[in-house]
């Protein structure tokens, strides 16, 4: 399990680093998206790019604090977080997310498959919860 584990550590880094620095450079194929709903939910109150640039540093962190079995409760509590904000268009752009009823559009699909982001972070969160070896952060003991 302590393999499977790493593995899955390092994956979410991947994902969640990947993803966040094509944020940061400003050539995410998801940026769109972000954009109509950024306008959609808080409007214009800051510029954008500010906000897509904070907003990949933000997953550019979840992504790296993975690595760090002490903070595998802070990084399950962000990835949650995170993972309730992906799911916004769903229900608030609708036309970006469906085609018809439980046909997903591409971004549809990019959305769903962040379930199991979720069930592998859940995994990793219970399996750290349950070892104390991997249990090495001083504010839960």
């Amino acid at each position: 399990m302590k393999n499977t584990n790493l593995f899955g550590r390092i994956s979410l880094f991947i994902i969640y680093f990947w993803f966040g620095f094509l944020k940061v450079i400003g050539i995410s194929p998801a940026e769109t998206l972000v954009q109509n709903l950024f306008t959609e939910t808080f409007g214009n109150p800051i510029d954008f790019q500010v906000f897509c640039l904070g907003f990949g540093l933000f997953e550019c962190f979840i992504g790296a604090i993975w690595l760090f079995p002490k903070l595998t409760k802070y990084a399950f509590y962000l990835l949650i977080f995170h993972m309730v904000t992906t799911f916004l268009p769903v229900l608030i752009l609708p036309d970006a997310t469906w085609q018809t009823w439980f046909t997903p559009t591409l971004v549809g699909q990019y959305i769903i498959k962040n379930f199991a982001l979720i069930s592998l972070g859940m995994f990793i969160w219970k399996e750290w919860k349950s070892n104390p070896s991997l249990n090495l952060d001083p504010i839960s003991q």
